[in-house]
């Protein structure tokens, strides 16, 4: 095949499912989580909306500092105007095939998953997914504590076609029968259509199945901290040593140092759902605006 042919080929599925992906994310899940964080008080930042406190991006940062984009945050306190403490994350996506699922499900449950060591507050982090997305990359997330809400591709393509829509194709279908869905779906993709669609979409999933998703959010969000330590720790110089010899002679007399001690303070929480926060700073105020978080959040939920 012709260099041409493979952008073509490539560039016909990737619109299709840029605009089924958007569609996902705008009009199924963000109307979901907007649901819970309206019931909640919470602010839902997402890319569907402008903010003076951010730029394009919904952007936190990693323990390392890097800067991390996300769907979707819910933040305490948070304003148009003003960034709040983050009590939730969410990553969403659409797959057509289930072709590098558990690729993704690494990348996404890893963006995810350092929020939880860094944020005392960020009780919920989730993924919702739709398409073909396989039982081992569902497995992957679920065991990095993720919490998954997945739509089968069945139903999707159910929803568009209860509204005369074509959305798929075979593996081996001709690239001009690829084209041709392409350009007829982005043709009939209105704002009316794609309201439809998630409302088919929302009723062949039934009510259970997003009521259930909803209290998960809920419950993660509404647990409180049965227990909270604070611990004071004094490490001494470090003792360093060239060669193997002279280190295990020293272990046979150890001398720590500990004059001009570090001193390093360990926050740890214990929720009545089971789950553990534990954060080492290096600062008493740092120790003071993680347990303010916690404050906030805990008051927030016993006030509704």
């Amino acid at each position: 095949m012709a260099a041409n042919e493979t952008h073509t080929n490539a560039s016909a599925g990737h619109k299709l499912g840029q605009l089924i992906g958007d569609w996902f994310e705008e009009h199924f899940v963000l109307p979901l989580l907007t649901s819970v964080a309206d019931g909640l008080r919470l602010y839902l930042d997402h890319r569907f909306r402008v903010r003076a406190a951010r730029g394009e991006k919904i952007l936190w940062n990693d323990e390392d500092g890097n800067s991390v984009d996300y769907d979707f945050v819910m933040e305490l306190r948070g304003s148009d105007k003003a960034r709040g403490v983050p009590v939730a994350f969410f990553e969403c996506f659409w797959r057509r095939g289930a072709r590098h699922s558990k690729d993704k499900a690494r990348d996404d449950s890893g963006k995810l998953a350092p929020m939880r060591d860094i944020h005392p507050t960020a009780r919920f982090l989730g993924i919702v997914a739709a398409g073909d997305f396989t039982q081992p990359a569902r497995q992957l997330v679920l065991s990095r504590e993720i919490d998954l809400f997945y739509v089968p591709k069945d139903k999707v393509v159910a929803a568009f076609s209860a509204l005369g829509m074509q959305m798929d194709y075979s593996d081996n279908a001709p690239e001009e029968e690829k084209q041709r869905l392409a350009r007829d779906f982005a043709g009939h993709l209105t704002g009316k259509v794609k309201r439809k669609a998630a409302d088919k979409l929302r009723g062949l999933l039934g009510k259970p199945a997003i009521h259930t998703y909803l209290d998960r959010v809920r419950a993660a969000l509404g647990a409180t901290p049965q227990e909270i330590r604070f611990l004071a720790r004094h490490d001494s110089a470090a003792r360093v040593f060239e060669t193997i010899p002279d280190a295990t002679a020293f272990l046979k007399k150890p001398d720590f140092d500990f004059s001009e001690p570090t001193e390093t303070y360990l926050y740890q929480i214990t929720y009545s759902d089971g789950a553990e926060f534990e954060r080492q700073v290096a600062s008493l105020e740092h120790l003071r605006q993680l347990h303010e978080q916690t404050d906030i959040l805990a008051s927030h939920m016993a006030s509704l």
